[in-house]
């Protein structure tokens, strides 16, 4: 006979339940205070970027705008020219955070998130096929990207499947199909004329200088859609992370859920790249971060979201008040700082032995 030892996290707060059960939220202060304190910078972030660029304006004199209290010249500043590139990093941050939370309790492991295990490549690959060989529009782009991150999840799953898919062998298979797909990215850019391949390299760098409302629409629509399916999951995911055999013992259907969860994981990865290109270790950080400042169990998608649009929005009003007047990409600060992220992690990691 196995005795089992487990070491418990005791669990805080209030627990509400909606509709006889059909979804539960546990209230905690704690990551009540951080999501509260996580959506203040995320606002104070969007506020302060929309101050900066050509036509400089006060925080006071964005606020009125966003009221409807603003004269014309700058509302149409505020509403139409600036506003959409805040949203995008309050969207696509939030949706790459979500899928980062997601592959990081599924795999069981820091280092499961798109940008490592291959699906935010993937999902490139797609993208730039529609920009080089069909120059296609933004709704074609988001088809193309969903297409490739869907078939970079579905080779590697195939390729980690051996009677079930555990999580670390999961990661290593992505990040060789990562490194695949990033040669194959590179040569149809190097093999495109000059005008596309200049096109989609900026792209590729992840970037939400000149992002529209039609930049937006495929996304709004996929988190509409798959934010309330995942919180629906969301008592689940503490089951998987204790094994496939535990929870399909608490009767949980253990390779329909992972990969309905994946599912969700790779179109909000995709749909974000889509809309903004690849933007580097959100993904990856965001999901760590929000745990850590909430000490709460489990994937926190709530303040793993709120996160990755802080997190997004600050790094692209650091890349416009340090290089302005240039409009650099945010992909550069957001790779600066997840590369240190990473090596902290790593070492971090290694000293506990894992």
């Amino acid at each position: 006979m196995t005795r089992v030892q487990e070491r418990t996290t005791p669990i805080r707060g209030r627990v509400l339940r909606i509709h006889r059960g059909w979804l539960s939220l546990r209230l905690a202060p704690r990551t009540l205070l951080m999501c509260l304190l996580l959506a203040l910078a995320a606002a104070s972030a969007g506020v302060f970027g929309m101050t900066t660029g050509d036509f400089p304006l006060t925080p006071g004199e964005v606020v009125n705008a966003l009221l409807g209290l603003g004269d014309g010249p700058t509302e149409f500043i505020v509403v139409t020219l600036r506003l959409p590139r805040v949203v995008a990093g309050l969207l696509v941050g939030a949706a790459l955070a979500v899928s980062g939370a997601v592959l990081q309790s599924l795999t069981r492991n820091p280092l499961g998130s798109p940008d490592f295990m291959g699906f935010t490549t993937g999902s490139a690959t797609g993208a730039i096929l529609v920009i080089v060989w069909f120059q296609g529009s933004m709704a074609a782009i988001s088809l193309g990207a969903l297409i490739g991150g869907g078939l970079t999840m579905v080779v590697a799953y195939l390729l980690a499947f051996s009677r079930g898919v555990q999580g670390f062998r999961l990661v290593l298979v992505g990040i060789g199909l990562s490194s695949l797909l990033l040669s194959v990215n590179l040569y149809l850019i190097t093999s495109s004329s000059l005008h596309l391949a200049l096109a989609a390299e900026a792209w590729q760098t992840g970037t939400l200088n000149g992002r529209t409302w039609n930049h937006l629409l495929p996304l709004v629509a996929a988190m509409a859609v798959l934010l309330p399916i995942a919180l629906y999951y969301g008592r689940r995911f503490s089951v998987l992370e204790m094994g496939d055999e535990m929870a399909a013992t608490l009767g949980v259907r253990v390779e329909r859920t992972r990969l309905a969860l994946l599912g969700i994981s790779v179109t909000l990865a995709a749909l974000a790249t889509a809309a903004a290109g690849p933007i580097a270790f959100v993904a990856l950080a965001a999901p760590q971060l929000a745990r850590r400042l909430t000490a709460a169990p489990g994937p926190n998608l709530f303040a793993s979201a709120l996160m990755g649009s802080a997190l997004l929005l600050v790094s692209d009003l650091a890349v416009q008040r340090i290089f302005a007047p240039v409009q650099l990409p945010v992909g550069i600060v957001t790779g600066g700082i997840g590369g240190l992220y990473l090596v902290w992690l790593l070492v971090h990691e290694w000293r506990r032995g894992r």
